[in-house]
């Protein structure tokens, strides 16, 4: 990776130029998260080198050899798309094992090092884009060739992936939705501080500003707030549903038709998902609940979708047809993006209930908290930064909803200074106010229904 180093970080920035100069004006995000539900229903594609292995996940060192769809025809997919009336699709451009599907300056791990030495991002956007349809790009932070992992990312890692974001968001005409995967999800375990959000998300907004940002995080993050991205997803396999009496924010579900992500050898005679079941049981209440559905269909190694496939999708659009857009969509907090300078800090509190003590509140970890001991009549939570800081956004997440009034404060030159004031009821409380420098935030809890149960509190400094 050292050899091609110096010539990706050269394309980043000339393609980074070429984009600042033609970007459009950035829409406001409320109105592009009503235009990504009101699509209402679209194909995932998963296509990359596990197509050719019989596995969600390649070998990261499986040969370009391997990659060899002698009939690729992105026209079929999007016919496909259509003939369900679908309004958009999404492709796998890079999957965990690090195989890049388009003409990429980075790596020469990649497509045109294969047998089909064709660009398959290239020939999936104008096949969609001719029958009407938006494109969407998936692409995997987790890259376990180049050895993009946990617990080993470096910085010329973060800049390689800089790069090819560049190029898929600077060569390809305008993208609508870009669909990140593997990055502090707990299964992958990159965090947002290892491959620093803010600064890919500040990127992509600069390259394309219209372009909607969404980490499939889901399985970690509370379902009332948008925290590193600006779409909420569920994957419907992995055990993530939508509460769709209770959802207020834009939405995506995601489900294969067949039983894996990939193309598999059986696919061809396993029958696939009910497609009466697929409009009654997806794309319907999920759309009533501002969420979008995208139905993953895997192309074969020939670069087909099989009959089967094909079938099931002209049954969906014999029985479902996009009536346009949905209700309006509540208004909602900006998403959260920045790091948390508070996550692992040292922590106080006032008197915490058996073993919930204090350092719960900022473990990074939804699933415990910090919880008040009955008898504290105003409980109260600190943080200790390691000097003092700016930050200008605090959020405070409830296991369970309880608390109704409180107040912040912080702690500069040896004075607690107040912050704000609060009386959100919701389980999750978002404040930002302007910047302020402290080494302290403490968070005193003035009325509450039963004993306080904190999960995780956020401080941060947000670009602005």
């Amino acid at each position: 990776m050292n050899r091609l180093f110096g010539i990706f970080v050269c394309c980043c920035i000339s393609l980074l130029a070429r984009a600042q100069s033609t970007t459009p004006s950035r829409a406001p995000l409320h109105d592009l998260q009503q235009q990504f539900v009101d699509l209402r229903f679209g194909m995932f594609i998963h296509f990359n080198i596990p197509t050719f292995m019989d596995q969600d996940w390649a070998d990261p060192e499986a040969s370009p050899a391997l990659f060899d769809p002698k009939k690729l025809d992105c026209n079929q997919w999007a016919a496909a798309a259509k003939s369900a009336n679908m309004s958009y699709g999404c492709l796998t451009t890079k999957h965990h094992s690090g195989f890049c599907i388009w003409d990429t300056k980075t790596t020469d791990y990649n497509v045109m090092h294969s047998p089909l030495k064709k660009d398959v991002v290239r020939e999936y956007v104008n096949a969609f884009r001719a029958k009407g349809l938006k494109t969407f790009l998936y692409y995997s932070i987790l890259d376990t060739h180049h050895k993009i992992r946990p617990g080993f990312i470096t910085r010329q890692q973060v800049e390689m992936i800089k790069a090819q974001l560049t190029e898929l968001l600077s060569n390809y005409g305008e993208i609508t939705a870009l669909i990140i995967d593997g990055w502090d999800a707990p299964w992958s375990r990159i965090s947002y501080d290892a491959v620093p959000f803010e600064e890919i998300y500040t990127l992509i907004k600069t390259l394309q500003p219209n372009c909607l940002v969404m980490d499939l995080n889901s399985a970690k993050y509370p379902a009332e707030a948008l925290m590193y991205t600006d779409i909420k997803s569920y994957e419907q396999g992995a055990g993530q549903h939508i509460s769709k009496e209770n959802n207020r924010l834009p939405a995506l579900s995601c489900l294969p038709i067949n039983k894996a992500w990939f193309w598999k050898t059986t696919f061809p005679k396993d029958p696939v998902k009910d497609p009466k079941m697929l409009v009654n049981d997806d794309i319907v209440p999920f759309n009533n609940a501002w969420c979008n559905f995208i139905l993953n269909v895997a192309p074969n190694r020939d670069g087909l979708i099989d009959d089967n496939a094909l079938q099931a999708l002209q049954a969906i659009g014999k029985q479902w047809k996009n009536e346009g857009p949905v209700a309006k969509l509540p208004e909602g907090e900006a998403p959260v993006i920045s790091s948390n300078i508070a996550k692992h800090q040292p922590a106080n509190s006032s008197w915490s209930d058996d073993m919930n003590i204090m350092d719960f509140a900022n473990d990074d970890d939804f699933t415990t908290s910090w919880t008040s001991n009955t008898t504290v009549k105003q409980p109260w939570w600190e943080v200790v930064l390691d000097r003092d800081k700016p930050f200008n956004a605090i959020t405070i997440t409830e296991a369970g909803p309880s608390i109704t009034k409180y107040h912040a404060e912080y702690f500069q030159n040896g004075v607690w200074k107040p912050l704000f004031t609060g009386d959100n009821k919701s389980r999750v409380k978002i404040h930002r106010f302007d910047r302020v420098w402290g080494g302290k935030v403490r968070i005193t809890i003035d009325q509450f229904n039963k004993a306080p149960r904190i999960a995780e509190v956020g401080v941060y400094d947000e670009r602005r």
